[in-house]
């Protein structure tokens, strides 16, 4: 086999690869939304908004399910990797490029939901609210928004390598995800993630260093609090297991939220 080679870029920016990186739980997590919205909307759910939706690996199942989708990203590879996909099993291209602290719909949602972190990719506590605000603008009230992040657990040292593969045919991923620093005046988590990429000719190595915005459950509970427009309504850890909500404390590190939308209004 050849040495390896150094590809430019980030993960963010080969589609192909970053679908079959993150694409493995998408029967687990489709399946948990699916039981959420059921249980915990109001009303009928028809119409759902995935932020930073990637590749749209759960956007294009969702939709093949007659849900009526909109994703954005601000990745325009990751976009038109989507859209392309929708395009070629005769369905509505749905993506499009925002960023998640500044977006408008023109008509809104039932649900949305942001699975695997990329919440934290708002580094600052102002991005951070501004995207709280603009979800609330874009989901109906008694709409839900799923939201899963890693939490900073208080009880004991946060986690600090994970390191997974996959594989689809003759391509074969290893990917290590690993601490580099952190910053716990600024809050910010400094990572650094490792892909090898392994072809039956070839190999490819992606390096791409990552920040994250660190949030104890205290923290992020108090920055739902400022808004007043969500309400938390559920917890769940990453086993996606719909019927068995957690009680989340100073130990937790994957939790999934599922937030209600609601009236700042009703409270005064």
């Amino acid at each position: 086999m050849n040495q390896t080679d150094l590809l430019p870029g980030g993960l963010y920016d080969y589609p192909a690869y970053y679908e079959l990186v993150f694409g493995s739980d998408w029967r687990a997590e489709l399946h948990f939304l699916l039981a959420i919205f059921e249980r915990y909307a109001e009303g009928r759910v028809q119409r759902l908004l995935e932020p930073a939706c990637g590749t749209g690996r759960l956007l294009f199942r969702l939709a093949q399910r007659k849900f009526h989708v909109t994703g954005f990203d601000l990745n325009p590879q990751a976009v038109a990797y989507c859209n392309q996909r929708f395009a070629r099993h005769g369905l509505r291209p749905a993506a499009f490029c925002a960023d998640m602290a500044d977006f408008h719909l023109s008509r809104p949602v039932d649900a949305a939901f942001n699975m695997i972190n990329s919440f934290r990719h708002l580094t600052a506590a102002r991005q951070a609210a501004d995207h709280l605000r603009c979800m609330a603008q874009a989901v109906r009230r008694g709409g839900l928004y799923v939201l899963g992040l890693h939490l900073t657990p208080t009880a004991r040292p946060p986690m600090d390598e994970e390191s997974w593969s996959a594989r689809r045919g003759h391509l074969l991923i290893n990917t290590r995800l690993y601490t580099v620093r952190r910053d716990w005046k600024s809050r910010q988590e400094h990572f650094m993630m490792e892909c090898d990429i392994y072809t039956p000719t070839k190999r490819h190595r992606i390096r791409e260093p990552m920040v994250f915005r660190m949030y104890t459950l205290r923290q992020f509970r108090q920055l739902l609090r400022q808004g007043g427009l969500w309400q938390e309504v559920a917890v769940f850890d990453f086993t996606y297991d719909w019927r068995h909500p957690i009680t989340p404390g100073p130990d937790t590190e994957d939790a999934v939220f599922v937030l209600k939308r609601c009236d700042p209004s009703s409270d005064r």
